[in-house]
């Protein structure tokens, strides 16, 4: 059954019902024809039923449907004759050729991957499924092996690969790595040629005052607060190593601030420069360390200009014991005389570490009658310091500086010694000396035109230090966490 297409042609809606009316005759002679055929023409009260269903379908069609023709037509009449209508052309801008033509490009799907500790390039590569044709052509490009030949647990590698069948190696799209803390590189690979794209990474050096308490851990607490490994070694085996025994002189109520150049980028901090400036308290006692730079070499000096680092250490063993004191007169253990024993003797096993007492110029190395392998160093203002009975030599030669703390040979038994240990004596003018009991000589001070350029460095330093402590430490309340970092992005900081 078909209802008119028009609502405003009456002819064509009068044709449509008359087909309609047709249709509806046919099914009932469909619907005789579906007779059973032992109808004996009986109607029994299941047929009178079917067939007073049919009749009133058929008799509602019959209504509605000219009645619907008829509501359409005099609507479209009503409103045609109520709201006039109103056509216009509008001209719309063309559409720009180029946008028809380039079609819109996917973005690179970089996958990430972090190396791990003991991998190389090719290690990654051969995660990745990628083949040594793939590494040779990374390799292969300006500046990229001397970045990538030691890469360092935890660098990030990100590749893009290209889409492949099921069962076939992966292939090299894309590669990117950072070449430094401001340049990365993207390599793009198409077939055997490299296209190499440079991307400018912008940092900012931040001068940040970090300041705490030990609490139960200093190195916990000051990592907590955002100190590297390097600048909390800095702090206890460099700066305040003199002065205080952090095994058991530290409370957890002593306090910390520490001065330090912050390296950030993108709102991450990457870098952590060394310390500039750094104050310790404990137990009411408060040491400073400021680092400046003498003679082309960075110390850490007082406030008032005076290294922190003293001129001679005492033991130029670590862990070590004491085998045979200084004294005026013994027998020896070999030659079997009574003599002084000029030195000390520290019992340590055969290549242990010798460290330099202090800074000094290298005066002799070699052989030295009963000494064995022996070094002998000058320190200037008439100290000198003899190290004997070495089973090897370190890295120096006679007229070379060496700083305090430089390895100049090894523990030995060389010589008239029974066993591996050191002789160490230390003279003054020529005069033997006790080194465990003399009074070592103070390190040079800062002065004159070096001290008035450290004061002017320092005095900043120090200030932004008691102002961040005032904030913290004050007496109106416990301070909040938030506040334990103050810091001031150097103007014109940005490095390339």
């Amino acid at each position: 059954m078909t209802e008119p297409t028009s609502p405003q042609d009456p002819g064509r809606g009068r044709l449509i019902r008359i087909r309609n009316l047709r249709a509806a005759a046919l099914n009932g002679t469909e619907f005789a024809a579906a007779l059973p055929a032992g109808f004996n023409g009986r109607w029994t009260r299941r047929h009178w039923a079917h067939a007073s269903l049919f009749a009133m379908l058929g008799t509602l069609v019959m209504a509605l449907v000219p009645g619907f023709s008829n509501a359409m037509s005099s609507s479209a009449e009503q409103s045609a004759s109520l709201t006039p209508s109103t056509t216009l052309s509008l001209l719309l801008p063309p559409l720009p050729r180029a946008a028809k033509q380039q079609p819109v490009a996917a973005g690179p799907n970089w996958q990430l991957v972090s190396v791990a500790k003991g991998e190389t390039l090719s290690h990654v590569f051969e995660r990745m499924a990628l083949s040594q044709s793939d590494l040779q052509r990374v390799l292969s490009q300006p500046g990229a092996k001397d970045t990538l030949r030691r890469l360092r647990p935890g660098t990030e590698l990100a590749f893009e690969l290209q889409p492949v069948a099921a069962g076939k190696p992966a292939a090299l799209r894309a590669f990117r790595y950072d070449r430094d803390d401001t340049h990365r590189i993207e390599l793009h690979v198409d077939g055997d040629k490299v296209t190499e794209k440079v991307i400018e990474r912008p940092v900012e050096v931040r001068t940040a005052v970090i300041s705490g308490k030990v609490g139960r851990s200093l190195f916990h607490s000051a990592r907590k607060l955002g100190l590297s490994g390097n600048n909390i070694r800095t702090l206890t085996d460099e700066i305040f190593k003199y002065d205080i025994d952090f095994n058991s002189d530290v409370a957890a109520s002593d306090r910390f601030s520490v001065v330090v150049e912050q390296t950030w980028r993108e709102g991450e901090m990457i870098k952590s420069g060394p310390i500039l400036a750094a104050t310790f308290t404990a137990h009411g006692d408060m040491h400073s360390g400021f680092r400046f730079e003498r003679g082309g070499k960075d110390e850490y000096f007082s406030a008032d200009g005076r290294p922190l680092k003293k001129a001679f250490i005492r033991m130029p063993v670590q862990y070590t014991r004491i085998s045979s004191k200084f004294t005026s007169a013994r027998k020896h253990p070999i030659l079997g005389r009574t003599r002084a024993h000029q030195g000390v003797d520290f019992a340590a096993p055969t290549g242990t570490p010798v460290m330099a007492a202090g800074n000094a110029r290298v005066t002799f190395v070699g052989w030295k009658g009963g000494y064995g392998r022996a070094v002998i160093l000058d320190h200037g203002r008439g100290y000198t310091t003899l190290y004997g009975h070495l089973s090897a030599f370190g890295k120096i030669k006679p007229g070379q500086s060496v700083s305090q703390g430089t390895v100049i040979g090894r523990v030995g038994s060389t010589g008239l010694a029974t066993g591996p240990h050191l002789h160490y004596e230390f003279r003054i003018n020529g005069v033997h000396r006790n080194p465990m009991a003399v009074t070592m000589p103070p390190p040079e001070p800062l002065r004159g035109a070096q001290l008035a350029e450290f004061r002017t460095q320092t005095g900043p330093a120090l200030a932004r230090i008691r102002k961040v402590e005032d904030i913290i430490y004050a007496d109106v309340g416990e301070p909040s966490k938030d506040k334990r970092v103050a810091s001031a992005a150097k103007p014109g900081s940005k490095k390339g």
